[in-house]
């Protein structure tokens, strides 16, 4: 058992708050281990100004961390699941998925209380295509647009009335005390979360086992096979951050149920399709219903969406 581990971590509030959280989590189960934190900034929390889609990906936010990993300095990252690659660099290994928070989308807004009830040409804010083509499907005459920061920062544009309302997930609004926020929770028939949405992945150098057997404690064994189910649709899709993707599994009566769909930008072109399988095989599960999406026609629209990809 190690002495003592470092976690790597985002230095925005909910990032801090992830990493603090898995901290405690460690010290109370081993109280002979220090557990450090090492606060970083990744090229996500520093490109502000465009899409990700634009800038490279779910993978700015977590380069960095692995750096600190490889060179020494850190043990262990903590990732929300839903910024993590579908595929991890050589050497890496996801550990541990913790139990998951609630999945679902948040509508926030001062002044109105349902997706429905907004106003025609009202704007709506919101970082992620997945939303956004979700959004434009059921509610084609709002006006969405590209939001991006920290939660505080698209709290603020919202309160300055640069919104009528803002899309968040709502795990982080609650991890952060901002429940109070929520005008109403998107169910995933609404807005499809997305692929490991209030999860987080504990990752760390496939060389340190003693690493890995310090956080077996914090797997939690539905949520992880749900995410591995999710990650393996979205995998199979190769659609990257290019293409609105969602993707969301649950465990019912012990079996896997997973839903997904992929999109056009527009949300005009929309293939939706799910599937049940056993807990033991996540992975076969998600490529079952990937190859149901591309079987309906999500093939072209991936291809149409990657093309154009800058």
């Amino acid at each position: 058992m190690p002495e003592r581990v470092v976690i790597a971590t985002r230095e925005s509030q909910l990032a801090l708050w992830q990493a603090r959280y898995i901290q405690t989590r460690l010290t109370e189960r081993y109280p002979g281990v220090e557990v450090a934190l090492l606060g970083m900034t990744t090229q996500g929390d520093q490109l502000l100004d465009s899409p990700l889609s634009r800038i490279g990906g779910k993978g700015l936010f977590v380069k960095e961390l692995e750096q600190a990993m490889q060179e020494g300095r850190a043990q262990l990252a903590v990732h929300s699941m839903k910024d993590v690659p579908m595929d991890l660099p050589e050497g890496f290994v996801l550990a541990a998925i913790t139990e998951r928070e609630d999945p679902r989308d948040a509508l926030v807004s001062n002044r109105y209380r349902s997706l429905a009830e907004l106003p025609a040409g009202a704007r709506v804010g919101t970082s992620s295509l997945r939303r956004q083509a979700q959004i434009r499907a059921a509610h084609p005459g709002l006006a969405v647009d590209t939001l991006r920061g920290n939660v505080n920062t698209r709290l603020r544009k919202l309160d300055e009335g640069q919104y009528d309302a803002i899309v968040l997930a709502a795990a982080g609004l609650k991890r952060l005390g901002l429940g109070s926020r929520i005008a109403a929770l998107l169910s995933p028939e609404e807005s499809l979360p997305a692929v490991g949405q209030g999860a987080l992945g504990l990752e760390t150098l496939t060389v340190r086992e003693d690493v890995a057997a310090l956080l077996v404690c914090l797997n939690d064994a539905e949520t992880a096979a749900c995410v591995r189910a999710e990650r393996a649709m979205s995998r199979a899709l190769q659609g990257g951050c290019q293409a609105p993707i969602g993707g969301y599994a649950r465990v019912e009566a012990g079996r896997l149920r997973l839903t997904a769909f992929v999109s056009d930008l527009e949300g005009v072109r929309f293939y939706r399709a799910e599937a049940w399988g056993e807990m033991h095989a996540p992975e076969a599960l998600g490529q079952e219903v990937a190859e149901a999406l591309l079987a309906q026609g999500a093939d072209r629209v991936l291809a149409e969406l990657v093309h154009r990809a800058p």
